[in-house]
C-alpha cells in the first residue's frame, strides 16, 4: 500500500524556513506560516478576520499586528522571494513581465486609491494600482513584485501620505516606468535570471523606460500605441541648406518619420501560431520589418515642425489578430532574429494576466482592508509567497508525473517483441499543463 503523501501544511512550514530566518523575530516566524496557510487554505474572504476565525486563532489581534501594525523590514523577506523564485524558474529561457494590476476600492482613504485608469477593467475606475513584475518560464509564473503606484492626487498632499504610514523615499511623484526600472535593478542586484523583459502599450510607449532596458543592456519586448513614429534604417543625417539667416548647426534626417502602422503597410503578413491553448493552437498574423525608432532629441525640421531625431534599431512587429483587432510591438533583439521566434516572444506576455487573476481569486490579493501602505504591502508579500509555493508544488508534481512516465515508458518499450517494432514518442517531450485555474484545495491535497 502507498504511504500517505505529507500534510502539505507540513511542507509549507519546510519551504518557508529561508523566509522565517529573515523574519528574525519568534512570534513573526510563528505568525507568518499562519498567514500564507490562510491564503491557501478554503474560504471566500482573505481578509484578517475572517482567516483567523478559520485558523481558529481566536481574536485577530496577532495576525493584524503581523500585517498592519508590527514594527519589521519586508526588504529580507521579499529578497528571498527573489532567490526562491530564481531556484524555481530563473534562467535564459525565462521572461520577465512588466505590467500593473487594479484593486477597485470604495471610499478615498485606502493608500493610493483614486480615480485612475484600470487596463483589467478597460475603464477609469476608483481603485488601487499596483505595479507588478512576473518571472515566467513556459507557462509557469512566480510574482516577483507589486509595488504601489501613487497618483499625483496623493504625491501632491503631504498629510495624506503621512496619514497613511508611506516612507519618506515612497512619497515622491514616480511615473510607473520609473517604478518598473527601479523594481528590475532590485531584480538584477538579487541575482534572478532571465533572458527578456515584456511589457504591454502602457509601458512600451515610454522612451526613457525602453532606453533604460538598453542602458541595462536588457533584451525587450514591448507593446505601443499604432502611431509611435519610426524610420526606415537607411534614414540619413544631414547637413540642411539654410535659405537665408545663419547655417544650420545641426543634422537632421533626410526623411520625416511616420507612423508604426504605416511602416508596416505594405509589410509580408504571415500567419503563425505561437502556442497550444484550451481550444487549439492559438494564432494570428503578424509582419516584422527592422526600423529605428524615433526616440532621440527633438530637433525642429525646415517646415516640418519639430520631430524626434532617429534612435536606435529595433524590429516593428505587427500583429492582426482573428478577432480583426491590430497590435504592434517593438523588440530589440538581434537583426537575424526569425519572424515566428518575435512573435512567440511577444505573446508570452500573457501568462501574467493569469497570475494576476489567481492572486486575487484563488489568493486574496485584493482582500486586504486595511489602509495602509505597511499592511497592504505585506499582504501582497504574504500573497507572492502563498503563490511561489503553490508553483514550487506544481513543478514537483510535474517532476514526479514526467518521472513516471519515463519510467513506464522504458518498461514498456523492454516489453515489446523486437519482430514487432512500434513508433515510440519519448516521455521527455510531454509538457506541463496550463492551469486554467489554481484550485488550490487540489494543489495543496
Amino acid at each position: 500500500m502507498a504511504s500517505r503523501a505529507p500534510d502539505w501544511k507540513d511542507e509549507l512550514g519546510r519551504w518557508l524556513k529561508p523566509f522565517l530566518e529573515r523574519l528574525g523575530h519568534k512570534a513573526r516566524r510563528q505568525m507568518c506560516p499562519l498567514y500564507v496557510s490562510g491564503l491557501i487554505g478554503p474560504g471566500d474572504r482573505k481578509s484578517i478576520a475572517p482567516m483567523a476565525k478559520r485558523l481558529a486563532l481566536g481574536e485577530s489581534d496577532q495576525l493584524h499586528h503581523f500585517i498592519a501594525a508590527g514594527v519589521w523590514d519586508a526588504t529580507p523577506v521579499e529578497t528571498e522571494l527573489l532567490v526562491q523564485a530564481d531556484r524555481l524558474i530563473g534562467g535564459g529561457d525565462a521572461v520577465l513581465v512588466i505590467d500593473d494590476t487594479a484593486i477597485p476600492k470604495k471610499g478615498t482613504h485606502s493608500v493610493g486609491v483614486a480615480a485612475q485608469y484600470a487596463s483589467a477593467l478597460g475603464k477609469t475606475a476608483n481603485c488601487q494600482t499596483l505595479v507588478s513584475l512576473t518571472l515566467a518560464r513556459g507557462e509557469v509564473p512566480v510574482m516577483l513584485a507589486l509595488r504601489l503606484f501613487l497618483p499625483e492626487s496623493w504625491t501632491s498632499n503631504r498629510a495624506r501620505l503621512k496619514r497613511a504610514g508611506i516612507p519618506a523615499e515612497y512619497r515622491t511623484a514616480r511615473t510607473k516606468p520609473e517604478m518598473a526600472l527601479a523594481e528590475i535593478d532590485r531584480v538584477i542586484a538579487a541575482g534572478v535570471r532571465f533572458g527578456c523583459v515584456l511589457a504591454d502599450a502602457g509601458y512600451g510607449l515610454s522612451a526613457p523606460f525602453r532606453q533604460g532596458l538598453t542602458a541595462r543592456k536588457l533584451a525587450w519586448a514591448v507593446g505601443i500605441p499604432r502611431r509611435l513614429k519610426v524610420y526606415p534604417t537607411d534614414v540619413q543625417m544631414i547637413w540642411p541648406v539654410a535659405k537665408r539667416g545663419r547655417p544650420r548647426q545641426r543634422h537632421v534626417p533626410n526623411i520625416l518619420s511616420m507612423p508604426a502602422e504605416d511602416m508596416l503597410a505594405n509589410a509580408k503578413w504571415r500567419t503563425i501560431s505561437w502556442r497550444t491553448g484550451t481550444k487549439g493552437k492559438l494564432k494570428a498574423r503578424f509582419a516584422a520589418v527592422r526600423v529605428r525608432v524615433a526616440d532621440g532629441p527633438p530637433q525642429r525640421i525646415r517646415d516640418k515642425g519639430q520631430q524626434h531625431l532617429p534612435g536606435d534599431e529595433a524590429w516593428l512587429i505587427g500583429e492582426h489578430r482573428m478577432s480583426g483587432e491590430k497590435k504592434y510591438y517593438l523588440a530589440n533583439l538581434p537583426a537575424k532574429t526569425d519572424l515566428r521566434t518575435l512573435a512567440a516572444t511577444i505573446k508570452a506576455r500573457w501568462i501574467c494576466e493569469q497570475a494576476h487573476q489567481q492572486l486575487k481569486e484563488e489568493l486574496g490579493l485584493d482582500h486586504f482592508e486595511g489602509r495602509s501602505w505597511q499592511g497592504l504591502h505585506r499582504h501582497a508579500l504574504m500573497t507572492m509567497i502563498a503563490y511561489a509555493f503553490l508553483q514550487y508544488r506544481r513543478l514537483k508534481t510535474a517532476r514526479r508525473e514526467k518521472k513516471n512516465q519515463r519510467a513506464t515508458a522504458s518498461a514498456d518499450l523492454a516489453s515489446r517483441a523486437p519482430s514487432h517494432p512500434r513508433t515510440h514518442r519519448s516521455a521527455t517531450t510531454a509538457t506541463m499543463r496550463t492551469l486554467p485555474k489554481m484550485a488550490l484545495q487540489r494543489a495543496a491535497a
